[in-house]
């Protein structure tokens, strides 16, 4: 049995505050809660891991004038596939629906935010036919931290300063940010307002691709990956299917309960599973979730809860989740249902893993990845089928 070592950035020890609305303001942030964690190589479990029980694809194999994506395992132009992504901060609460362009991204990583309710953040790489993105909303330090293992430009509007104001600041992080305070040097060349009747103000900013892309320019950032760039995800490889036969089936995952503090519930949010074509499809506010842009419902391929230490930060009620370290989590695809643990020893260029409970790390499909951050305290409102998920320990 492998020890548990959750490992938490967290010195702050607040009172919990129940949130009952959403606090959002256009000038808000997150905070910073995992700097001190850059250096956590020699705390690292040395273990060797397992070999793989299914075949994995080459490491950016080159074909045809395409390369292999680094997010979705696929072929993709050579031009699209070399470049680094983008990641877009984007609003999830129910006034701010529908998001615009949010099913081309090629991962979407989700979790609570203040008020009890989540947010999202796109990571797009195939984003060059899209006119604009959005809304887009402000940064919290753990979507910062979660770009950072994708090597992403990271694109918000806002941000909530004295937790994330440092770290956007520093070299750590190559940032677009429409921000009206705390951003040293801004780029609101990035960013403008669509007319929305009937929508709060903050609900109208965007971030249109082709003042990005001037944006990226002027501020000197490369779209080439770095050379250390490690993938998060290992896939299976064209042709072939991670099965997982022997898992449990897993047809509609919850990842939270109506009444739980974990973010999820207030929202309704679910995914249900077609084994038809092998795809999870959102669902959230008693409604199928769909993007403006074509009225397509969200769809992915893969589904990750990932179990993070959670607390609230202060009398504001900003929260900080570890997202370095270690704990558990459930990975979704082809039907079923993979149980294991994550883990994000290497710093902040460093990406979690995932892997099984003996150890191996997991094959995920070629295809699009949905990453719910779960609140572990709130962890039991999570239920697959109906059902609870027990972890052993």
């Amino acid at each position: 049995m492998r020890k548990w070592k959750i490992l938490t950035a967290f010195s702050l020890v607040s009172l919990l505050v129940i949130g009952c609305g959403s606090k959002e303001e256009s000038g808000e942030s997150g905070m910073d809660i995992a700097g001190i964690l850059e250096e956590t190589e020699t705390t690292k479990d040395t273990e060797e891991q397992e070999t793989n029980l299914y075949p994995v694809t080459d490491k950016h194999d080159v074909k045809d004038g395409k390369v292999r994506s680094y997010l979705t395992g696929t072929m993709v132009d050579a031009s699209v596939g070399n470049r680094r992504p983008i990641a877009v901060m984007i609003p999830n609460n129910k006034a701010a629906l529908p998001q615009y362009g949010i099913s081309k991204a090629s991962v979407i990583y989700e979790a609570c935010v203040e008020g009890r309710i989540t947010r999202l953040m796109g990571i797009f790489e195939e984003f060059d036919e899209l006119d604009h993105i959005g809304p887009v909303r402000s940064s919290r330090d753990y979507f910062v931290y979660t770009a950072l293992e994708f090597d992403a430009i990271y694109c918000h509007w806002g941000l909530a300063v004295p937790y994330v104001a440092d770290l956007l600041n520093s070299d750590k992080v190559d940032n677009i940010s429409q921000a009206n305070q705390g951003i040293k040097t801004p780029t609101p060349i990035a960013f403008d307002r669509i007319k929305r009747l009937g929508y709060a103000t903050e609900y109208t900013g965007y971030l249109f691709v082709d003042k990005l892309k001037e944006g990226v320019e002027k501020r000197g950032y490369s779209w080439n990956y770095q050379e250390d760039f490690t993938p998060k995800f290992t896939f299976a490889p064209d042709g072939e299917h991670a099965e997982y036969k022997d898992k449990p089936e897993a047809l509609k995952l919850c990842p939270g309960t109506k009444g739980d503090k974990g973010g999820y519930g207030s929202m309704q949010a679910y995914f249900t599973y077609d084994a038809a074509d092998g795809l999870y499809y959102r669902y959230q506010y008693g409604a199928k979730q769909v993007d403006e842009l074509d009225g397509s419902q969200l769809s992915v391929r893969n589904v990750v809860f990932q179990y993070c230490h959670g607390e609230v930060r202060d009398n504001h009620d900003y929260l900080a989740f570890g997202v370095h370290g270690e704990g558990d989590c459930i990975v979704f695809t082809n039907g079923k249902m993979i149980k294991g643990y994550w883990r994000r020893w290497g710093g902040d260029k460093s990406p979690a893993k995932y892997y099984d409970e003996d150890g191996r790390e997991i094959v995920f499909n070629q295809g699009k990845t949905w990453i719910c951050n779960i609140w572990q305290e709130y962890g039991e409102s999570v239920l697959v089928d109906g059902r609870p998920v027990v972890f052993e320990k």
